[in-house]
Protein backbone atom coordinates (compact mmCIF):
# COMPACT_ATOMS: atom_id res chain seq x y z
CA UNK A 1 0.00 0.00 0.00
CA UNK A 2 1.54 3.30 -1.16
CA UNK A 3 0.95 6.25 1.15
CA UNK A 4 1.62 9.94 0.49
CA UNK A 5 2.30 12.62 3.05
CA UNK A 6 -0.20 14.89 1.30
CA UNK A 7 -2.76 14.47 -1.47
CA UNK A 8 -3.93 17.74 -3.06
CA UNK A 9 -7.20 17.61 -5.02
CA UNK A 10 -7.00 20.33 -7.67
CA UNK A 11 -4.27 22.19 -9.54
CA UNK A 12 -5.39 25.82 -9.41
CA UNK A 13 -3.77 28.63 -7.45
CA UNK A 14 -4.72 27.20 -4.04
CA UNK A 15 -3.62 23.64 -4.74
CA UNK A 16 -0.38 24.61 -6.47
CA UNK A 17 0.60 27.20 -3.86
CA UNK A 18 0.01 24.64 -1.12
CA UNK A 19 2.26 22.30 -3.08
CA UNK A 20 4.90 25.01 -3.45
CA UNK A 21 4.97 25.39 0.34
CA UNK A 22 5.50 21.68 0.94
CA UNK A 23 9.21 20.72 0.71
CA UNK A 24 10.48 18.41 -1.99
CA UNK A 25 11.32 15.70 0.56
CA UNK A 26 7.62 15.31 1.36
CA UNK A 27 5.74 12.77 -0.71
CA UNK A 28 2.97 14.83 -2.32
CA UNK A 29 0.50 13.95 -5.09
CA UNK A 30 -1.59 16.54 -6.93
CA UNK A 31 -4.72 15.08 -8.53
CA UNK A 32 -6.18 17.06 -11.43
CA UNK A 33 -9.48 16.20 -13.12
CA UNK A 34 -8.55 17.29 -16.65
CA UNK A 35 -5.70 19.12 -18.37
CA UNK A 36 -3.90 21.41 -15.94
CA UNK A 37 -5.09 24.64 -17.57
CA UNK A 38 -8.76 23.73 -17.09
CA UNK A 39 -9.19 25.51 -13.79
CA UNK A 40 -10.65 28.85 -12.73
CA UNK A 41 -7.22 30.29 -11.93
CA UNK A 42 -6.25 30.03 -15.60
CA UNK A 43 -9.22 32.19 -16.62
CA UNK A 44 -8.82 34.84 -13.89
CA UNK A 45 -8.30 38.20 -15.60
CA UNK A 46 -8.39 41.06 -13.11
CA UNK A 47 -5.54 40.48 -10.71
CA UNK A 48 -4.61 39.95 -7.07
CA UNK A 49 -5.76 42.40 -4.42
CA UNK A 50 -3.57 43.11 -1.42
CA UNK A 51 -2.88 45.62 1.28
CA UNK A 52 -0.11 47.62 -0.38
CA UNK A 53 1.69 48.24 2.91
CA UNK A 54 1.05 48.37 6.66
CA UNK A 55 -0.83 51.65 6.31
CA UNK A 56 -3.23 50.14 3.77
CA UNK A 57 -4.21 47.14 5.92
CA UNK A 58 -7.03 48.94 7.79
CA UNK A 59 -8.50 50.26 4.51
CA UNK A 60 -8.26 46.85 2.80
CA UNK A 61 -9.98 45.26 5.79
CA UNK A 62 -12.64 47.96 5.79
CA UNK A 63 -13.32 47.53 2.05
CA UNK A 64 -13.54 43.74 2.41
CA UNK A 65 -15.92 43.99 5.36
CA UNK A 66 -18.07 46.57 3.57
CA UNK A 67 -18.38 44.42 0.45
CA UNK A 68 -19.21 41.43 2.67
CA UNK A 69 -22.27 43.28 3.95
CA UNK A 70 -21.80 42.40 7.62
CA UNK A 71 -21.33 38.64 7.18
CA UNK A 72 -17.52 38.43 7.02
CA UNK A 73 -15.57 36.72 9.78
CA UNK A 74 -13.46 39.63 11.04
CA UNK A 75 -10.65 37.30 12.16
CA UNK A 76 -10.48 35.68 8.72
CA UNK A 77 -10.36 39.10 7.01
CA UNK A 78 -7.60 40.14 9.40
CA UNK A 79 -5.59 37.03 8.46
CA UNK A 80 -6.18 37.68 4.76
CA UNK A 81 -5.09 41.30 4.76
CA UNK A 82 -2.13 41.02 7.16
CA UNK A 83 -0.68 38.11 5.16
CA UNK A 84 -1.37 39.56 1.72
CA UNK A 85 1.89 41.44 1.18
CA UNK A 86 3.85 38.45 2.44
CA UNK A 87 2.23 36.16 -0.15
CA UNK A 88 2.91 38.59 -3.01
CA UNK A 89 6.51 39.16 -1.92
CA UNK A 90 6.99 35.38 -1.78
CA UNK A 91 5.83 35.01 -5.38
CA UNK A 92 8.13 37.82 -6.51
CA UNK A 93 11.04 36.35 -4.57
CA UNK A 94 10.54 33.06 -6.40
CA UNK A 95 10.61 34.86 -9.75
CA UNK A 96 7.04 35.81 -10.61
CA UNK A 97 6.70 39.06 -12.55
CA UNK A 98 3.74 41.35 -12.03
CA UNK A 99 3.26 44.19 -14.51
CA UNK A 100 5.47 47.21 -13.81
CA UNK A 101 5.99 50.69 -15.21
CA UNK A 102 9.11 51.82 -17.09
CA UNK A 103 10.88 52.47 -13.80
CA UNK A 104 10.26 48.88 -12.70
CA UNK A 105 7.67 49.85 -10.08
CA UNK A 106 4.65 47.62 -9.54
CA UNK A 107 1.52 48.80 -11.35
CA UNK A 108 -1.62 48.86 -9.23
CA UNK A 109 -5.14 49.20 -10.57
CA UNK A 110 -8.54 49.75 -9.00
CA UNK A 111 -11.69 47.67 -9.18
CA UNK A 112 -15.22 48.12 -7.89
CA UNK A 113 -15.69 48.71 -4.14
CA UNK A 114 -11.96 49.27 -3.49
CA UNK A 115 -11.12 52.65 -1.93
CA UNK A 116 -7.75 52.88 -3.70
CA UNK A 117 -5.60 51.27 -6.39
CA UNK A 118 -4.30 48.06 -4.79
CA UNK A 119 -4.68 45.31 -7.40
CA UNK A 120 -1.64 43.83 -9.11
CA UNK A 121 -1.89 42.24 -12.53
CA UNK A 122 0.31 40.27 -14.92
CA UNK A 123 0.19 40.06 -18.70
CA UNK A 124 -2.39 42.83 -18.70
CA UNK A 125 -5.63 40.86 -18.38
CA UNK A 126 -4.00 37.42 -18.01
CA UNK A 127 -3.02 37.41 -14.34
CA UNK A 128 -4.49 33.99 -13.63
CA UNK A 129 -2.91 32.45 -16.70
CA UNK A 130 0.53 33.82 -15.87
CA UNK A 131 0.26 32.86 -12.20
CA UNK A 132 -0.96 29.37 -13.01
CA UNK A 133 1.88 28.76 -15.47
CA UNK A 134 4.40 30.06 -12.93
CA UNK A 135 3.12 27.83 -10.11
CA UNK A 136 3.20 24.79 -12.39
CA UNK A 137 6.84 25.57 -13.15
CA UNK A 138 7.58 25.80 -9.43
CA UNK A 139 5.92 22.47 -8.66
CA UNK A 140 8.34 19.75 -7.54
CA UNK A 141 5.75 17.11 -6.73
CA UNK A 142 4.00 14.32 -8.60
CA UNK A 143 0.82 15.07 -10.53
CA UNK A 144 -1.93 12.72 -11.62
CA UNK A 145 -3.98 14.29 -14.43
CA UNK A 146 -7.19 13.15 -16.11
CA UNK A 147 -8.30 11.58 -12.84
CA UNK A 148 -11.16 12.60 -10.58
CA UNK A 149 -11.71 11.98 -6.90
CA UNK A 150 -14.94 10.05 -6.32
CA UNK A 151 -14.62 9.26 -2.61
CA UNK A 152 -12.91 10.38 0.56
CA UNK A 153 -11.61 7.53 2.72
CA UNK A 154 -12.94 8.56 6.11
CA UNK A 155 -13.49 6.48 9.22
CA UNK A 156 -14.22 7.60 12.78
CA UNK A 157 -13.65 11.25 11.92
CA UNK A 158 -10.26 10.77 10.26
CA UNK A 159 -9.31 10.98 6.58
CA UNK A 160 -6.97 8.32 5.20
CA UNK A 161 -6.93 9.18 1.50
CA UNK A 162 -9.14 9.17 -1.59
CA UNK A 163 -10.66 6.97 -4.25
CA UNK A 164 -9.89 8.12 -7.78
CA UNK A 165 -11.47 7.33 -11.11
CA UNK A 166 -8.41 7.04 -13.35
CA UNK A 167 -9.00 6.07 -16.99
CA UNK A 168 -12.37 4.57 -15.99
CA UNK A 169 -10.81 2.42 -13.28
CA UNK A 170 -11.19 3.14 -9.58
CA UNK A 171 -8.41 2.76 -7.04
CA UNK A 172 -7.62 3.95 -3.56
CA UNK A 173 -4.69 6.29 -2.87
CA UNK A 174 -3.71 6.77 0.76
CA UNK A 175 -2.31 9.83 2.50
CA UNK A 176 -1.59 11.25 5.93
CA UNK A 177 -3.28 14.51 4.89
CA UNK A 178 -5.71 15.53 2.15
CA UNK A 179 -6.18 19.09 0.86
CA UNK A 180 -9.32 19.77 -1.19
CA UNK A 181 -8.65 22.58 -3.69
CA UNK A 182 -11.13 21.63 -6.40
CA UNK A 183 -12.82 24.98 -7.09
CA UNK A 184 -16.44 26.13 -7.23
CA UNK A 185 -19.76 25.12 -8.76
CA UNK A 186 -19.88 26.75 -12.21
CA UNK A 187 -21.25 23.81 -14.20
CA UNK A 188 -24.43 23.85 -12.11
CA UNK A 189 -25.49 26.93 -14.12
CA UNK A 190 -26.54 27.38 -17.72
CA UNK A 191 -24.44 30.57 -18.00
CA UNK A 192 -21.15 30.79 -16.17
CA UNK A 193 -17.55 31.97 -16.51
CA UNK A 194 -15.91 28.91 -14.93
CA UNK A 195 -13.68 26.26 -16.46
CA UNK A 196 -15.90 23.50 -17.95
CA UNK A 197 -14.83 20.85 -15.43
CA UNK A 198 -15.75 22.89 -12.34
CA UNK A 199 -18.80 20.82 -11.43
CA UNK A 200 -19.25 20.82 -7.62
CA UNK A 201 -18.07 17.21 -7.21
CA UNK A 202 -16.28 17.66 -3.92
CA UNK A 203 -19.03 19.74 -2.34
CA UNK A 204 -21.52 16.98 -3.15
CA UNK A 205 -19.14 14.30 -1.89
CA UNK A 206 -18.74 16.19 1.38
CA UNK A 207 -22.54 16.22 1.80
CA UNK A 208 -22.56 12.44 1.32
CA UNK A 209 -19.84 12.15 3.99
CA UNK A 210 -21.65 14.37 6.48
CA UNK A 211 -19.08 17.18 6.19
CA UNK A 212 -20.61 20.60 6.74
CA UNK A 213 -21.00 23.12 3.94
CA UNK A 214 -21.44 26.78 4.79
CA UNK A 215 -23.31 29.69 3.19
CA UNK A 216 -23.91 27.87 -0.06
CA UNK A 217 -26.60 30.40 -1.01
CA UNK A 218 -23.89 33.06 -1.42
CA UNK A 219 -23.12 32.87 -5.14
CA UNK A 220 -21.56 35.74 -7.02
CA UNK A 221 -22.66 36.67 -10.53
CA UNK A 222 -20.25 38.73 -12.59
CA UNK A 223 -22.03 41.69 -14.18
CA UNK A 224 -20.05 42.02 -17.41
CA UNK A 225 -19.98 38.81 -19.42
CA UNK A 226 -20.28 38.25 -23.16
CA UNK A 227 -22.90 35.50 -23.26
CA UNK A 228 -23.73 35.43 -27.00
CA UNK A 229 -22.05 32.09 -27.64
CA UNK A 230 -23.06 28.42 -27.63
CA UNK A 231 -20.49 27.45 -24.98
CA UNK A 232 -21.60 26.98 -21.37
CA UNK A 233 -18.47 28.84 -20.29
CA UNK A 234 -19.01 32.45 -21.24
CA UNK A 235 -16.40 35.15 -21.86
CA UNK A 236 -15.62 37.24 -18.81
CA UNK A 237 -14.94 40.95 -19.31
CA UNK A 238 -12.84 41.85 -16.29
CA UNK A 239 -13.94 44.35 -13.69
CA UNK A 240 -10.67 46.15 -14.26
CA UNK A 241 -12.21 47.51 -17.47
CA UNK A 242 -14.76 49.44 -15.42
CA UNK A 243 -12.12 50.30 -12.84
CA UNK A 244 -10.15 52.06 -15.56
CA UNK A 245 -12.99 53.83 -17.34
CA UNK A 246 -15.32 51.49 -19.24
CA UNK A 247 -19.00 52.33 -18.82
CA UNK A 248 -22.27 50.38 -18.88
CA UNK A 249 -25.13 51.74 -20.95
CA UNK A 250 -28.44 50.82 -22.53
CA UNK A 251 -29.34 50.81 -26.24
CA UNK A 252 -29.74 54.59 -26.21
CA UNK A 253 -26.32 55.12 -24.62
CA UNK A 254 -27.72 56.01 -21.18
CA UNK A 255 -25.57 55.09 -18.13
CA UNK A 256 -28.46 53.80 -16.04
CA UNK A 257 -26.44 52.31 -13.15
CA UNK A 258 -26.55 55.63 -11.30
CA UNK A 259 -30.30 55.03 -10.88
CA UNK A 260 -29.39 52.18 -8.54
CA UNK A 261 -26.18 53.31 -6.81
CA UNK A 262 -24.30 56.59 -6.70
CA UNK A 263 -21.04 54.78 -7.54
CA UNK A 264 -22.38 53.69 -10.92
CA UNK A 265 -19.97 51.30 -12.62
CA UNK A 266 -17.78 51.18 -9.51
CA UNK A 267 -20.46 49.77 -7.21
CA UNK A 268 -19.86 46.22 -5.94
CA UNK A 269 -20.56 43.29 -8.25
CA UNK A 270 -23.81 42.22 -6.64
CA UNK A 271 -25.26 45.73 -7.01
CA UNK A 272 -24.21 46.04 -10.66
CA UNK A 273 -25.47 42.56 -11.56
CA UNK A 274 -28.85 43.15 -9.93
CA UNK A 275 -29.13 46.60 -11.54
CA UNK A 276 -28.54 45.16 -15.03
CA UNK A 277 -30.99 42.30 -14.36
CA UNK A 278 -33.72 44.65 -13.11
CA UNK A 279 -33.16 47.27 -15.84
CA UNK A 280 -33.32 44.72 -18.65
CA UNK A 281 -36.49 43.26 -17.18
CA UNK A 282 -38.10 46.69 -16.73
CA UNK A 283 -37.16 48.19 -20.11
CA UNK A 284 -36.62 45.19 -22.36
CA UNK A 285 -33.43 46.88 -23.59
CA UNK A 286 -30.08 45.27 -24.29
CA UNK A 287 -27.15 46.39 -22.14
CA UNK A 288 -23.63 47.15 -23.38
CA UNK A 289 -20.10 47.68 -22.12
CA UNK A 290 -18.61 50.80 -23.70
CA UNK A 291 -14.81 51.04 -23.79
CA UNK A 292 -14.47 54.14 -25.98
CA UNK A 293 -12.68 56.02 -23.16
CA UNK A 294 -9.61 53.86 -23.84
CA UNK A 295 -6.89 54.66 -26.33
CA UNK A 296 -6.69 51.69 -28.69
CA UNK A 297 -2.97 51.04 -28.20
CA UNK A 298 -3.35 51.19 -24.42
CA UNK A 299 -6.38 48.86 -24.55
CA UNK A 300 -4.51 46.41 -26.74
CA UNK A 301 -1.54 46.40 -24.33
CA UNK A 302 -3.51 46.41 -21.04
CA UNK A 303 -6.20 43.90 -22.06
CA UNK A 304 -4.54 41.86 -24.84
CA UNK A 305 -6.64 38.71 -24.51
CA UNK A 306 -9.95 40.54 -24.36
CA UNK A 307 -8.87 42.68 -27.33
CA UNK A 308 -7.90 39.63 -29.39
CA UNK A 309 -10.99 37.57 -28.48
CA UNK A 310 -13.49 40.35 -29.15
CA UNK A 311 -11.80 41.35 -32.40
CA UNK A 312 -12.04 37.72 -33.55
CA UNK A 313 -15.75 37.83 -32.73
CA UNK A 314 -16.13 40.90 -34.95
CA UNK A 315 -16.25 43.65 -32.30
CA UNK A 316 -14.03 46.62 -33.13
CA UNK A 317 -13.00 47.37 -29.54
CA UNK A 318 -12.45 49.75 -27.91
CA UNK A 319 -14.52 51.96 -30.23
CA UNK A 320 -17.42 49.52 -30.59
CA UNK A 321 -19.50 48.60 -27.56
CA UNK A 322 -20.12 44.96 -26.59
CA UNK A 323 -23.43 43.36 -25.46
CA UNK A 324 -23.21 42.04 -21.91
CA UNK A 325 -25.19 40.12 -19.32
CA UNK A 326 -24.45 38.84 -15.82
CA UNK A 327 -23.41 35.17 -15.48
CA UNK A 328 -22.48 32.91 -12.57
CA UNK A 329 -18.90 33.56 -11.53
CA UNK A 330 -17.84 32.60 -8.02
CA UNK A 331 -18.97 30.43 -5.10
CA UNK A 332 -18.53 32.36 -1.86
CA UNK A 333 -19.73 29.50 0.31
CA UNK A 334 -18.22 26.05 0.47
CA UNK A 335 -16.67 23.51 2.83
CA UNK A 336 -16.51 25.05 6.29
CA UNK A 337 -12.93 25.51 7.50
CA UNK A 338 -11.07 27.17 10.35
CA UNK A 339 -8.36 29.84 10.04
CA UNK A 340 -5.76 27.17 9.20
CA UNK A 341 -7.96 25.77 6.41
CA UNK A 342 -8.75 22.64 8.44
CA UNK A 343 -12.12 20.94 8.13
CA UNK A 344 -13.21 20.90 11.80
CA UNK A 345 -15.16 17.63 11.73
CA UNK A 346 -12.52 15.46 10.03
CA UNK A 347 -8.92 15.02 11.16
CA UNK A 348 -6.19 15.51 8.50
CA UNK A 349 -8.59 17.06 5.99
CA UNK A 350 -8.18 20.62 4.64
CA UNK A 351 -9.99 22.78 2.09
CA UNK A 352 -8.54 25.85 0.35
CA UNK A 353 -9.55 28.27 -2.39
CA UNK A 354 -13.03 28.60 -3.86
CA UNK A 355 -14.16 25.19 -2.60
CA UNK A 356 -13.73 26.40 0.99
CA UNK A 357 -15.71 28.75 3.18
CA UNK A 358 -13.29 30.70 5.33
CA UNK A 359 -16.05 33.34 5.75
CA UNK A 360 -13.57 35.95 4.53
CA UNK A 361 -15.95 37.12 1.78
CA UNK A 362 -19.13 37.34 3.84
CA UNK A 363 -22.14 37.98 1.64
CA UNK A 364 -20.21 39.36 -1.34
CA UNK A 365 -16.57 38.89 -2.37
CA UNK A 366 -14.53 42.06 -2.84
CA UNK A 367 -13.04 42.13 -6.35
CA UNK A 368 -9.72 40.27 -6.75
CA UNK A 369 -9.68 38.94 -3.19
CA UNK A 370 -10.17 35.39 -4.52
CA UNK A 371 -6.65 34.68 -5.80
CA UNK A 372 -5.35 36.27 -2.63
CA UNK A 373 -7.51 34.02 -0.45
CA UNK A 374 -6.22 30.98 -2.33
CA UNK A 375 -2.61 32.01 -1.70
CA UNK A 376 -2.95 32.99 1.95
CA UNK A 377 -4.97 30.01 3.18
CA UNK A 378 -3.06 27.47 1.06
CA UNK A 379 0.11 28.60 2.85
CA UNK A 380 -1.64 28.25 6.22
CA UNK A 381 -2.78 24.72 5.33
CA UNK A 382 0.76 23.71 4.30
CA UNK A 383 2.24 25.26 7.45
CA UNK A 384 -0.27 23.43 9.66
CA UNK A 385 0.51 20.11 7.97
CA UNK A 386 4.25 20.62 8.41
CA UNK A 387 3.80 21.62 12.05
CA UNK A 388 2.05 18.31 12.74
CA UNK A 389 4.07 16.13 10.34
CA UNK A 390 5.81 14.21 13.13
CA UNK A 391 2.54 12.74 14.37
CA UNK A 392 2.35 8.98 13.85
CA UNK A 393 -0.67 7.89 11.85
CA UNK A 394 -1.79 4.28 11.66
CA UNK A 395 -2.35 2.99 8.15
CA UNK A 396 -5.79 1.71 7.28
CA UNK A 397 -6.84 -0.05 4.09
CA UNK A 398 -10.29 0.48 2.54
CA UNK A 399 -12.23 -1.86 0.26
CA UNK A 400 -13.36 -0.38 -3.04
CA UNK A 401 -17.12 0.11 -3.27
CA UNK A 402 -19.06 -1.14 -6.29
CA UNK A 403 -20.67 2.07 -7.60
CA UNK A 404 -22.06 3.30 -10.92
CA UNK A 405 -20.33 6.56 -11.84
CA UNK A 406 -22.54 7.66 -14.74
CA UNK A 407 -25.47 6.57 -16.87
CA UNK A 408 -26.45 7.37 -20.45
CA UNK A 409 -29.35 9.68 -19.47
CA UNK A 410 -27.29 11.71 -16.97
CA UNK A 411 -26.29 14.32 -19.57
CA UNK A 412 -29.92 15.30 -20.22
CA UNK A 413 -30.52 15.58 -16.48
CA UNK A 414 -27.40 17.71 -16.01
CA UNK A 415 -28.71 20.15 -18.62
CA UNK A 416 -32.10 20.21 -16.91
CA UNK A 417 -30.40 21.03 -13.61
CA UNK A 418 -28.37 23.82 -15.20
CA UNK A 419 -31.52 25.43 -16.63
CA UNK A 420 -33.49 25.27 -13.38
CA UNK A 421 -30.56 26.70 -11.41
CA UNK A 422 -30.19 29.61 -13.84
CA UNK A 423 -33.90 30.36 -13.97
CA UNK A 424 -34.75 29.98 -10.27
CA UNK A 425 -31.55 30.12 -8.18
CA UNK A 426 -29.54 32.96 -9.68
CA UNK A 427 -29.38 36.74 -9.37
CA UNK A 428 -32.86 37.44 -7.97
CA UNK A 429 -34.75 34.63 -6.26
CA UNK A 430 -38.32 34.03 -5.13
CA UNK A 431 -39.61 31.55 -2.58
CA UNK A 432 -41.83 29.86 -5.17
CA UNK A 433 -38.98 29.65 -7.68
CA UNK A 434 -36.66 28.11 -5.08
CA UNK A 435 -39.32 25.58 -4.09
CA UNK A 436 -39.84 24.67 -7.76
CA UNK A 437 -36.10 24.11 -8.11
CA UNK A 438 -36.03 22.00 -4.94
CA UNK A 439 -38.90 19.82 -6.21
CA UNK A 440 -37.09 19.23 -9.51
CA UNK A 441 -33.81 18.40 -7.79
CA UNK A 442 -35.50 15.98 -5.38
CA UNK A 443 -37.27 14.28 -8.28
CA UNK A 444 -33.96 13.84 -10.12
CA UNK A 445 -32.31 12.47 -6.99
CA UNK A 446 -35.05 9.82 -6.79
CA UNK A 447 -34.34 8.63 -10.34
CA UNK A 448 -31.67 6.11 -11.29
CA UNK A 449 -28.53 8.26 -11.70
CA UNK A 450 -24.77 7.90 -11.55
CA UNK A 451 -22.70 9.04 -8.59
CA UNK A 452 -21.15 11.96 -10.50
CA UNK A 453 -24.57 13.46 -11.22
CA UNK A 454 -25.57 12.84 -7.61
CA UNK A 455 -22.65 15.04 -6.50
CA UNK A 456 -24.04 17.93 -8.56
CA UNK A 457 -27.62 17.43 -7.44
CA UNK A 458 -26.71 17.29 -3.76
CA UNK A 459 -24.69 20.49 -4.05
CA UNK A 460 -27.52 22.21 -5.92
CA UNK A 461 -30.00 21.04 -3.28
CA UNK A 462 -27.83 22.48 -0.52
CA UNK A 463 -27.68 25.83 -2.35
CA UNK A 464 -31.47 25.93 -2.66
CA UNK A 465 -32.10 24.90 0.95
CA UNK A 466 -29.61 27.52 2.18
CA UNK A 467 -31.32 30.17 0.03
CA UNK A 468 -34.75 29.25 1.43
CA UNK A 469 -33.44 29.48 4.99
CA UNK A 470 -32.07 33.00 4.49
CA UNK A 471 -35.33 34.92 4.22
CA UNK A 472 -33.86 38.43 4.06
CA UNK A 473 -31.86 39.82 1.15
CA UNK A 474 -28.20 40.47 1.86
CA UNK A 475 -25.18 40.82 -0.42
CA UNK A 476 -25.43 38.49 -3.40
CA UNK A 477 -28.52 36.80 -1.99
CA UNK A 478 -31.64 38.66 -3.11
CA UNK A 479 -34.99 37.16 -2.24
CA UNK A 480 -37.81 39.05 -3.91
CA UNK A 481 -41.31 39.42 -2.48
CA UNK A 482 -44.06 37.93 -4.62
CA UNK A 483 -47.46 39.44 -5.33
Amino acid sequence: MIEYDVIIIGAGVAGLYASMNLPADKKVLIINKRETFKCNTFYAQGGVALARDENDIPAHIKDTLAAGDGLCDAKAVDVLSKNSRKAIDDLIRHGFHFDTNEAGELLYTKEAAHSCERILHAGGDATGRYLHHFLLEQNSHAMLSDARVVDLLIEEGECFGVTVLDHRKRRNIYAKNVIIASGGVGSLYEYHTNAPCISADMQGLCIMKGIGLDRMEMLQFHPTVFVNSNNAQKMLLTEALRGEGATIEDEAGRRFLFDYDERGELASRDIVSKAIYKYKKKTGMHVYLNCENFDEEYFKHRFPNIYKSLRELGFHVPSQRVPISPAFHYAIGGIRTDLNAKVPSVKNLYAVGEVASTRVHGANRLASNSLLEGLVFAKRAADDILKNSDEIKCLKEFTLKDEIMSLKDDKVKKDQLRRIMWENVSIIRTKSGLNDALSTINALLNEKIGKLLKFRLLTAKEIVISALKRRESIGVHTIQEEN
